[in-house]
């Protein structure tokens, strides 16, 4: 298992190339690198150049951190066929970004909509046969994840919409701050996952179903939104025993493929810190399992 930051807490503050030394400076070996404007901003065409991209290659050399994942947000499952095909272009040059970079392992989201969810699926599955092919061809493999406020949210059911893809080059996202809204128990889906669970994400967040739904309030009620938190370990409700737990039984820990991947937005104040803090953390929980 490779353990990596992502630097959104840092996009305002360093350069995509100072990444990979502030990375190694915070103790991190490894890197995910997340929608960036530079690099592949969010819904639109990458805008990283080959130079660029030699670039944050010679970077991380330097530095000694590796890229372990890369996560595009793109439309592939817009049901406007018009944005949809754009994202599968936009697709294309994301992995050829990948492959320059060295990096097998991308992970997204599914990118359509829940108000529209069969035209969302179909337009998923459209995506797929044109991209899956593109996948295989490059040895890259593509981890998804039912974020809130998608056409499939929760784990289950993004399990069994990844498998119809039948392809091995695809699997699943467990973000951790996504738990109540995956509405499954978490170690059923990390069992139902097995070795197609290739990223984690660590971050903490309140349990919204809490205080019989009031945990957190919006006005005025019944707005069809989504709420969560991106903090670090034990800011919130997640059960981090069960979590760890879970990903121990599921073989996650120990394959030398996986990436477990500090995900905390919510605190970029204290970013430096924390970013440590994490790192420590996710050593300690994993240590435990052992």
């Amino acid at each position: 298992m490779k353990i990596a930051l992502d630097p959104t807490p840092f996009h305002s503050s360093h350069s995509v190339l100072e990444f990979p030394q502030l990375a190694a400076e915070l103790g991190y070996k490894y890197l995910q690198l997340t929608p960036h404007p530079d690099v592949l901003p969010f819904f639109r065409h990458p805008k990283a150049d080959d130079a660029l991209v030699a670039d944050l290659r010679k970077a991380c050399a330097e530095a000694d951190v590796e890229v372990a994942s890369i996560l595009p947000v793109l439309r592939w499952s817009s049901p406007d066929e018009n944005l949809r095909k754009a994202a599968v272009r936009y697709w294309k040059r994301a992995v050829q970004i990948a492959v320059d970079l060295g990096v097998e392992q991308m992970n997204t989201e599914f990118s359509g909509r829940p108000e529209q969810p069969e035209e969302s699926e179909a337009a998923f599955y459209r995506s797929m046969e044109e991209l899956v092919p593109v996948f295989e061809r490059e040895g890259v493999h593509v981890a998804i994840d039912p974020h809130p406020d998608d056409f499939v949210e929760e784990g289950l059911e993004a399990l069994r919409v990844i498998r119809g893809v039948n392809s091995p080059n695809l699997g699943f996202v467990y973000v951790a701050a996504h738990t109540f809204h995956m509405e499954d128990d978490p170690a059923r889906i990390m069992a139902a996952a097995g070795d197609r669970l290739r990223v984690v994400h660590v971050a903490d967040t309140m349990d919204h179903h809490a205080s019989h739904g009031l945990r957190y309030i919006t006005n005025p009620p019944g707005n069809a939104v989504r709420v969560h938190q991106h903090l670090k370990i034990g800011d919130g409700d997640v059960d981090w025993q069960e979590f760890f737990g879970g990903l121990a039984e599921n073989g996650f820990l120990d394959r030398p493929e996986t990436v477990m991947v500090s995900s905390v937005f919510g605190e970029n104040e204290n970013a430096l810190e924390v970013s440590r803090y994490q790192l420590q953390t996710m050593k300690e929980f994993t240590g435990s399992f052992h």
